[in-house]
């Protein structure tokens, strides 16, 4: 797999979607917990896709219960929640599996391509950020504390070569 373009991933409500559907767009990719600490990031997506959406980003969002089992809900009650408590109009795709032997081949790809501290290839915690330019490649990865506001800069940058 050489970019973005070659995965595919199963939407929320449970139809398969290839990711080239976005090719040229600029992704944020965020794997999502509904009972986290960093869950109120889920309003601070929604503003980036909100305000640079019609610009080409689109946001991507991953739910996982990998971390503290802080995502336990059906993809229907995550979806309910997101849309109730947030206002998430951006893509939410189905639960997954981030990291280990199930972990989403696209995710695989992720962590290989842009590694994060110190070399890690593991996903740490929720709302870990994948920005991905509109060639399909990994321009950068963002630790869960990096709040979405902050990504700001570097969408516009993004968006702007």
């Amino acid at each position: 797999m050489s970019s973005v373009y070659d995965f595919e991933a199963q939407q929320i409500d449970g139809s398969t979607v290839p990711l080239d559907k976005y090719r040229g767009k600029l992704l944020l990719i965020v794997n999502t917990a509904s009972a986290c600490g960093f869950t109120p990031q889920f309003g601070g997506l929604e503003q980036l896709h909100k305000a640079y959406g019609a610009r080409g980003l689109v946001v991507l969002g991953f739910p996982c219960n990998q971390f503290g089992a802080q995502d336990p809900g059906s993809n229907d009650e995550i979806n309910s929640f997101c849309q109730l408590n947030y206002g998430v109009s951006f893509p939410m795709m189905a639960k997954i599996d981030v990291n280990g032997s199930q972990a989403h081949p696209l995710y695989q790809w992720l962590v290989k391509e842009a590694p994060g501290l110190l070399g890690t290839k593991a996903i740490k915690w929720n709302f870990t950020k994948f920005l991905v330019g509109r060639d399909g490649q990994v321009l950068k990865r963002y630790p869960p504390q990096e709040s979405p506001g902050k990504l700001a800069r570097d969408i516009e940058d993004a968006l702007d070569s």
